[in-house]
């Protein structure tokens, strides 16, 4: 959210670099931006409320930009690998979950504490939710969900009359549950209770894990399962950062894209540690793409799709 606030311009040519790269869905760069973060680097809650309605903007402004460009071209596929194809794109706007807020990494261990409970996750994401989806975005994308209790936590915040839809993206470290032990399946049942969600998948999971976790989510859903790993590398949540060389190279994570298209998964992409070349590696692997399913009017689009995770 940093580059959004100092220097809009950067958030807007990565979200051009990955639409040039492939890809149908880009995700605002508001996955950590909070209200209450905010407030505490001694803006007001106006101010927050702004600045999560510009991460929207931006993406909506790189959607245009990238449509002109396309416009302008008299080719889909440019020499230098870049794609200026039109067809439906959707913006979606990230919310990450409270341990993304801590900053402590604990959106990657779903330990909020023994005294968490239901009601103050909702109190914590509402008005962050209301102002996102009151933004021009197409969907919300509930991001790195790492524990049943916030996945229920979203689901009622949904009811309250937000009226865009929205997909919830759980993680898993074992390949089995979710990161704090929940079971896959009912955090996926959860999800699928509500009318709003219409798509419902893994985020920010090593590659290797997905198969199980899209047969896990398949029994459980009649919606989309979406699909965007990170690389495989692992995070350090004391030193705040990704541990390099741990993590498998872009030939290596789009071999298994195929696989995870007849596993049953419907939307495919990269989460953290993947680039723009792997969204291009990704678009060009996949064996098929119907340009005529409308995104923007519904999520359920045939294998091949591609989504992802910008910040």
């Amino acid at each position: 959210m940093n580059s959004t606030i100092i220097n809009p311009s950067i958030t807007r040519l990565v979200h051009l670099d990955y639409l040039e790269a492939g890809a149908d869905i880009i995700i605002t760069a508001s996955y950590q931006a909070t209200i209450q973060g905010f407030e505490a680097k001694g803006y007001s809650s106006e101010e927050g409320e702004s600045m999560l309605r510009r991460s929207v903007e931006i993406a909506c402004e790189a959607r245009d930009v990238y449509y002109e460009r396309c416009r302008g071209s008299s080719t889909d596929y440019l020499g230098d690998g870049r794609i200026l194809k039109h067809r439906p794109i959707l913006v979606a706007a990230s919310v990450g979950s409270y341990g993304a807020y801590l900053a402590d990494g604990s959106e990657y261990s779903g330990d909020y504490g023994d005294a968490m409970n239901l009601e103050f996750l909702k109190d914590f994401h509402r008005r962050r939710v209301q102002v996102l989806a009151e933004s021009g975005a197409d969907l919300i994308a509930f991001e790195t969900v790492p524990n049943k209790l916030e996945a229920q936590a979203f689901v009622e915040l949904l009811e309250e009359g937000i009226n865009i839809p929205a997909w919830l993206a759980f993680n898993s470290k074992d390949g089995v549950n979710v990161v704090s032990g929940d079971s896959l399946a009912e955090c996926a049942e959860v999800a699928d209770s509500c009318k709003k969600v219409v798509a419902v998948g893994i985020n920010c999971t090593p590659p290797r894990f997905i198969g199980g976790l899209i047969s896990t989510i398949k029994k459980v859903t009649t919606n989309p399962i979406l699909i965007y790993p990170n690389s495989g590398e692992s995070y350090d949540a004391q030193l705040k950062q990704w541990v390099k060389n741990t993590g498998v190279p872009d030939e290596d994570f789009v071999s298994y894209v195929n696989t995870w298209c007849e596993m049953g998964a419907s939307l495919v992409g990269g989460c953290c540690r993947t680039t723009p070349d792997t969204i291009r590696a990704i678009h060009r692997t996949l064996p098929s793409r119907s340009d005529s399913t409308p995104l923007v009017e519904s999520l359920q689009s045939e294998a091949g799709r591609v989504m992802i995770k910008t910040t």
